[in-house]
Order: structure tokens, then C-alpha cells, then sequence
């Protein structure tokens, strides 16, 4: 378990499921990737957000409010399931619930697990990508300290050329760059 000033990183639990189902299936949360999702849908990519932070040590954990403890969604680290041509490939991504957008969640849930992946697990660097129409991901990405990356535009592997999300963006933040707008 992992603390900010107001957000707990933590372990999923069996009571994160019904409001993950509901932000998977709010059409506003969902608006950048392919689909909405069904519960059964929700609850399996659950369980595997679950067995990735058993194996890896890291990966997406559940974010809640530190006062009311109350789940809004998910930040962290993931290994994607694709290469463009750098190793170690490590990811940071994040989905909240859209009452809690606009808050300054997402940016202080990131930076702790950006330092989680470069003082913990040693990363080099660590990526982010998002359809190149997520201006809100990558204001994000920007507020992190990310930069463009090579190749700053690519078409995701997952979706069809031609479906209308497929070209994103990367970013990347290096160890070095992070801990140089990190010193003390």
C-alpha cells in the first residue's frame, strides 16, 4: 500500500468491483478506448489487473480517497502486451471515475507511481500512451514531466488500422529526468 497527501494505492479488494464495473461502463470514462464494458468484462480484467501485481510486484493498484475510502479507480504500472522497440517496456496509465476528474487525482496518484517504478523496481524509463485524441491523458503525461517519445506516433496493434482510435501517441520520462525535477 502506497500513500499521497489524499489517495491510498493499494491491493484490489472484492468491494472495488461494482464501481469499477460502473466506470467501465461510463460512456465519458470510456470515450477513448474501443468500448464500454459488461461486469463480466470488468470483472476479468480485474482479476488479471490482480495476478499482474502478484507476478510483477507492480502493476495498476486501486486508488481510493484517503479520507472517505471511497474506490475511484485505478493508476500504476503494466508491462503491455506489445513491443515498439524498447526495454524494458513499462507503461504508467490511470482510469478514474469522471466525478473525480479535474481534481489533480490522476497527476498525484501518477507521480508516486512514476517514483514506485524509478526507485523501487529501477526502471530506466517509463512510457505512456494514449490515443493521439486524449488531450486530457496528455496534459497528464505533459504535468509529469513526459516528453514525446520515438516513435511519437504509432498505430496501436490491438485495433484496426482504420478504426478511428488506432494511431496514439508515447511518451516516456527517463530515471535520470525524473530524479533531476525530483532532488531535494
Amino acid at each position: 500500500m502506497y500513500s499521497t497527501e489524499r489517495l491510498t494505492l493499494r491491493a484490489w479488494q472484492a468491494s472495488d468491483l461494482p464501481p469499477f464495473a460502473a466506470l467501465n461502463k461510463d460512456s465519458d470514462v470510456m470515450r477513448y478506448f474501443p468500448s464500454v464494458l459488461s461486469r463480466a468484462q470488468s470483472d476479468a480484467m480485474a482479476a488479471h489487473i490482480q495476478s499482474k501485481l502478484a507476478d510483477n510486484g507492480f502493476g495498476f493498484w486501486a486508488v481510493e480517497l484517503t479520507e472517505t475510502r471511497e474506490f475511484i479507480g485505478f493508476v500504476g504500472l503494466n508491462r503491455p502486451t506489445f513491443d515498439l522497440g524498447h526495454q524494458p517496456f513499462v507503461e504508467i496509465g490511470w482510469r478514474l471515475a469522471s466525478p473525480h476528474w479535474g481534481k489533480g487525482y490522476a497527476t498525484e496518484a501518477a507521480q508516486k507511481a512514476l517514483a514506485i517504478g524509478f526507485e523501487d523496481a529501477e526502471l530506466p524509463a517509463i512510457y505512456a500512451f494514449t490515443t493521439e485524441s486524449n488531450l486530457p491523458s496528455q496534459a497528464v503525461m505533459k504535468k509529469l514531466g513526459m516528453t514525446p517519445a520515438a516513435p511519437s506516433t504509432f498505430s496501436h496493434p490491438h485495433l484496426a488500422a482504420d478504426h478511428p482510435l488506432a494511431t496514439h501517441v508515447l511518451y516516456a520520462i527517463s530515471k535520470p529526468t525524473w530524479q533531476a525535477d525530483h532532488a531535494d
